[in-house]
């Protein structure tokens, strides 16, 4: 009962973590306006700004992901998060944008650890009946935090500067690392693991595996133009304040949160593919896309409506996503699964946002940026048109030995 009861303990010290990490990172969209100004940073440079703490985990994720499967999380998440901290609090010292890019590199290498580390520890305490919930809600960590650093950082940089912004964001993640060290066990029930031989990359051959990576680049690519161009574009296509379009930003994130938790129980459900959700999800921010190279995304209520779409599915499908992950590793190789299906999302992750910035700068308008992301869409989508059968799911290396059916 103890064990039962302990394992939302950690579900929650995970979620908390998660949005600890990235609570800075997450917020430079909604300190879009304000770096340009104090900084006289153009799109590009500030679409370089995200691609700078996502450009270590290229290689920090397969890393992150063998330790995982040789170490106990706790340890390397907390390593991790505390990097981050450390990191942020020594970047209130950068002398400009050149060193901020430095230290935003750092802060990657640390988060590394977070995302695989922390999904690992939630799928070890959790059964297939509820793993799904569970991780939709370990995984609204990123999307909330997103939301309250998007609520409080613009009001911290407006009043103090943006090196009070780093300190905050520092102080956040060194508490989430904190909290993981002290509270995190593994379940005692665990059962050892028989480790896998044989080339890793091997796992690219499975076709499950594959679906979840086509469809994971292409919502990860909307994902981070979401967080990079909404606030710019309400700004300046849809005429909306800074503030106010900072506000819809938060309430895409906010709807993020809600999508990764409710797409990931639907998810859960016996006649619900999680591979149908994640696809579902990719057809619904394909529409909303359409939307945006309308006339209509012109529009400050048409726009700011398409935006809330976006985070709830944009965001939102992440959840059932990572559970699809983990439940096609191969035993004894979760953790190295994850990092690598996180792995191939990060060169998305580093590359679309200069991208996205230099079509904003060259174009003069948003809809080339988003015009590319409805291609990307449509391009993963193309090959799901055939509703593959649903495939038995696998408890995973670290599912424990007695878990309740009820979670």
């Amino acid at each position: 009962m103890r064990s039962e009861r302990f394992r939302w303990v950690v579900l929650a010290v995970a979620t908390f973590t998660q949005a600890a990490a990235g609570f800075f990172v997450q917020g430079i969209g909604a300190l879009g306006v304000q770096l340009q100004r104090d900084l006289g940073l153009s799109a590009t440079q500030l679409g370089l700004l995200v691609s700078a703490a996502q450009l270590a985990p290229l290689a920090g994720l397969l890393v992150a992901g063998e330790l995982l499967d040789r170490f106990d999380e706790r340890w390397v998440v907390g390593a991790g998060a505390g990097m981050v901290g450390v990191a942020l609090l020594a970047g209130t010292f950068a002398p400009g944008y050149a060193a901020l890019l430095g230290v935003l590199l750092v802060v990657g290498a640390g988060y590394s650890t977070v995302q695989p580390g922390g999904s690992k520890s939630v799928a070890s305490w959790f059964d297939t009946s509820r793993r799904g919930t569970a991780m939709g809600i370990r995984q609204a960590g990123l999307p909330l935090g997103a939301a309250l650093a998007s609520a409080t950082l613009p009001a911290v940089g407006a009043a103090l500067g943006w090196r009070p912004t780093l300190a905050t964001g520092g102080a956040v993640a060194l508490l989430g690392a904190l909290l993981f060290v002290t509270v995190y066990r593994r379940p005692p029930e665990r059962a050892a693991v028989q480790r896998v031989a044989g080339r890793r990359l091997v796992l690219l051959r499975d076709p499950a595996m594959r679906r979840a990576l086509a469809c994971g680049v292409s919502l990860i690519c909307v994902q981070t133009g979401l967080g990079l161009l909404t606030v710019l574009h309400l700004h300046e296509q849809a005429g909306l304040s800074p503030g106010r379009a900072a506000a819809v930003l938060v309430a895409a994130q906010a709807a993020g949160v809600a999508g990764r938790i409710l797409l990931a129980a639907l998810s859960d459900r016996a006649r619900t593919s999680r591979q149908s959700v994640v696809t579902g999800s990719l057809l619904a921010v394909a529409g909303a896309l359409v939307v945006l190279v309308t006339p209509a995304g012109g529009s400050p209520v048409a726009a700011a409506a398409v935006f809330v779409w976006l985070g709830f599915f944009g965001i939102g499908w992440y959840g059932p996503w990572v559970a699809l992950v983990t439940e096609a590793a191969p035993a004894g190789r979760t953790g190295f699964a994850l990092g690598l299906a996180m792995a191939v999302n990060q060169v998305a992750i580093v590359l679309v946002p200069p991208l996205l910035g230099l079509l904003r700068d060259t174009t003069g308008g948003f809809t080339a940026s988003w015009g590319l992301l409805l291609a990307g869409t449509c391009l993963a989508a193309a090959p799901l048109a055939r509703r593959p059968r649903r495939p038995a799911r696998r408890q995973p290396d670290s599912e424990p030995a007695n878990a309740s059916p009820t979670g």
